[in-house]
């Protein structure tokens, strides 16, 4: 208990820092997923080719890399941000490839009836996505967005090695004050069990509130 009560004030920091990061990015794979999903289901070949190029080159990256790739490989084109704006557009941009394939899945339980309707009616593609089929899929895929967002806060971890300020990267400074480095584990475990309890909370709220009864 030491370690948490002596050090209270890091692992507030490291906490916010995990909770900051989860937030921003879980925002950011949900703009780019919704977007890249609706690039799945266009009409318009390029765009289909676009958001299919996009999720398989992203679900088959190691996300270490794509830190890598963000974190050194921006810059080089002139693109200069502070390190947790690199590590949020990481995040982001990785997990929105599952959030795409989760709310694609949605999209095709959604029957070809309800789309062809709302076309005889005059719709356009984008209404027809926006108000009447994706308000549908995203009935049916909230557990599995809320899983992939669980997901990512775990995986906000690796950004503590690129010097962003996270939970995870609590234990190198404790570990060099000598604490033990197992309760400094312990306590850290605790605070990513809140985080996703948290996260699991909303969901089985949003769930319960809007989710297709099965």
């Amino acid at each position: 208990m030491d370690v948490l009560t002596e050090n209270f004030s890091l692992y507030g920091e490291g906490f916010i820092g995990t909770v900051e990061l989860t937030f921003y990015a879980s925002i950011l794979a949900l703009a780019l997923g919704f977007l890249m999903a609706s690039f799945r289901v266009a009409p318009v070949g390029s765009f289909r080719v676009f958001g299919t190029v996009w999720v398989t080159v992203l679900r088959n990256t190691p996300l270490t890399l794509l830190f890598f790739a963000v974190m050194l490989g921006l810059p080089r084109f002139g693109i200069v941000l502070p390190f947790k704006l690199f590590a949020i557009l990481a995040l982001g941009c990785y997990t929105s490839a599952f959030v795409c394939e989760a709310l694609r899945s949605g999209i095709n339980t959604v029957p070809l009836g309800q789309g062809e309707a709302a076309r005889s009616l005059g719709m356009t593609f984008g209404q027809t996505l926006g108000n009447v089929v994706l308000p549908q899929a995203f009935r049916s895929v909230i557990p599995p967005i809320g899983s992939t967002l669980i997901a990512l806060a775990k995986n906000s971890a690796i950004a503590g090695a690129f010097s962003v300020t996270e939970l995870l990267g609590t234990y190198k400074t404790l570990s060099e004050l000598g604490y033990d480095i197992v309760w400094t584990f312990v306590w850290i475990a605790v605070g990513y069990l809140i985080i996703t309890l948290a996260i699991s909370a909303l969901f089985h709220y949003l769930e319960k509130r809007w989710g297709v009864a099965r």
